[in-house]
Order: structure tokens, then sequence, then C-alpha cells
């Protein structure tokens, strides 16, 4: 008597199952990385008040490249009297922005203070130079 067997069955790899375990895996991710950013600030219940307005500053960034060009928000900009004008463009709107200024270690500091002195004659007053923090702490 010959025993016959069912020929047996390739297998498979079933693709949406993995698909599902990759968008799983997707949205995790990306709401543990949300639940990380660092909130500085103290949570309060503020007053209403009938003139008070949202007051959402406008930070402008001005970066300084190694080989000289300015740049405003990502636009290459030929001076900074070009800043000046900018700036007080924003002013006039109403606006109040901050500025960063993103120089390259190796520009000339006369360059650095040249760029300063153009946001300060815009009014704006709250200017920060960014900076990388040290290994140590």
């Amino acid at each position: 008597m010959t025993i016959t067997r069912k020929p047996m069955k390739k297998a498979r790899i079933e693709i949406i199952p993995m698909i599902d375990t990759m968008m799983f895996l997707l949205v995790f991710f990306m709401m543990s990385s949300l639940s990380m950013i660092q909130q500085h600030g103290m949570p309060v219940s503020l007053p209403h008040a009938a003139s008070g307005q949202d007051q959402v500053k406008k930070v402008v960034t001005m970066t300084l490249t190694q080989d000289g060009h300015l740049f405003y928000e990502k636009e290459q900009i030929s001076s900074a009297a070009e800043v000046t004008a900018r700036l007080t463009e924003l002013e006039n709107k109403g606006t109040k922005p901050s500025v960063v200024i993103n120089a390259d270690r190796s520009v000339e500091h006369g360059r650095v203070v040249e760029v300063l002195d153009a946001v300060r004659q815009s009014g704006v007053i709250a200017v920060a130079i960014a900076v990388r923090p040290t290994a140590g702490g």
C-alpha cells in the first residue's frame, strides 16, 4: 500500500501584517518623540482682558557663512543695510521680532559686529548669537 502525501505549500511572507506593524512602530516613535519635547514654562491659567493681544514673536535668523555671504531667513542678501530695512519694515507692521545671528567661527569679528549694528539700528532689542554647547557641559 502506498501512502500519498499532499504537496507542501511554499512559505509566503504576508505583507499586510508587516505593513500594520511598521505603521504601528511609526506612530509609536512619532508620539514618543513628541512627548520628549521640553516645555520651558510654568502652567498657569491666564485671566482674560478685552485689550489683550496675542503676541507671537517672530524669530528672524541671520546667517554669516564662512565665505562671507549674509543670509536673511535662508535668502541671500547683499548688505547689512538691507537687514536694517527688512527689520524696520517688520517693526513698522507691529511685529516685535527677535533676531538670532548664526555666524561661522571663521567669520571676522568685524563682520558680525556690522550685522549686529544693522539689527540694532532697526530698533530690534532682542538679539542672540547662536553657539554650540561644549561637550563638557
